[in-house]
């Protein structure tokens, strides 16, 4: 089969922002949707199990083999933008902040937000990432897609697809985000929006600790309340397991001091959730996707 190139025993923990995961039976890193298809059927034909990572942000591996192929969309990065119409169309690896710098200097309106967010446009739809009450389905026309099962490619269309906080149906389905089509506010004030964007990736910077590995959020909020402050509250952070710690900066972030294990991560995971309930009496539901564990 043409363009099938992948690699074998790959330490998956330099995919993942924060630098924890085990080693992928096969790995391949596709440079756009016809590779990635390709890739797709030789997982079918060969009855190997097929996952995707993207930027590997919210993301926990565990340290473990993990048979059969993974896929890193991070190639898959080609963006194509009708200024005069504010309609993008972007492929599933493109990274999020690199797409907010793009879209302010189009003068499009409306991606300022996401240049804080480390993950890829498959992943911030398939999750539905989003800050406060901002998310990428906002500005989601289409998503064009792939059944595992069949192989057939279509084209999705936002009213068809049941988006919930955190949450889209292409967690649970055969259906794997090739691409999307978005539209944006044109005719923007360019100065205006990069200043915006900039002001927004400094909020960022100065209330969450970019500068050590981490998931991102590691909880979904609580109706009517926040993650962060109900962990702050019960004065957990810098709390540890191993070299895994409760950030300092933020309750709702769990950082790799330097090398923190997947079992360290999840347990803190449950302490957390455990302490919350006890004390306060919400089950906080992670965000984090996670892969190669018994995890309910």
């Amino acid at each position: 089969m043409k363009n099938i190139t992948f690699k074998e025993k790959i330490n998956l923990s330099n995919y993942t922002t924060i630098k924890v995961g085990g080693f992928a039976e096969y790995f391949s890193k596709p440079n756009n949707a016809d590779e990635f298809i390709n890739l797709i059927n030789w997982a079918r034909l060969n009855n190997q199990r097929c996952r995707i990572i993207g930027a590997g942000s919210n993301l926990l591996i565990n340290n473990i083999f993990l048979k059969g192929l993974t896929i890193c969309t991070k190639k898959m990065h080609s963006i194509k933008i009708e200024s005069h119409s504010g309609i993008v169309v972007a492929e599933a690896g493109v990274m999020l902040p690199t797409m907010s710098n793009i879209l302010a200097k189009k003068g499009l309106q409306g991606g300022e937000w996401t240049v804080g967010i480390p993950g890829t446009v498959g992943g911030a739809i398939c999750m539905n990432a989003g800050s406060k009450k901002l998310s990428l389905a906002n500005n989601l026309l289409s998503v064009r897609v792939i059944d595992t099962k069949t192989l057939k490619i279509s084209e999705i269309e936002k009213k068809d697809i049941n988006f919930q906080y955190r949450f889209s149906p292409f967690q649970q389905n055969n259906l794997m985000i090739l691409s999307a089509k978005m539209q944006f506010e044109p005719k923007g004030n360019i100065e205006q929006l990069l200043e915006t964007t900039k002001k927004n990736l400094k909020q960022k910077t100065d209330t969450q600790p970019y500068h050590l590995p981490s998931f991102g959020s590691v909880f979904k909020n609580p109706t009517n309340n926040y993650a962060g402050k109900l962990i702050e509250e019960l004065g957990l952070k810098g709390f540890k397991i191993g070299d895994a710690e409760i950030s300092t900066m933020h309750g709702n972030f769990i950082v790799n001091n330097s090398s923190a294990n997947s079992k360290d991560i999840l347990d803190l995971i449950t302490v957390i959730q455990q302490k919350v309930l006890q004390k306060k009496g919400i089950f906080l539901e992670p965000e984090v996707r996670m892969i190669g564990f018994d995890y309910p």
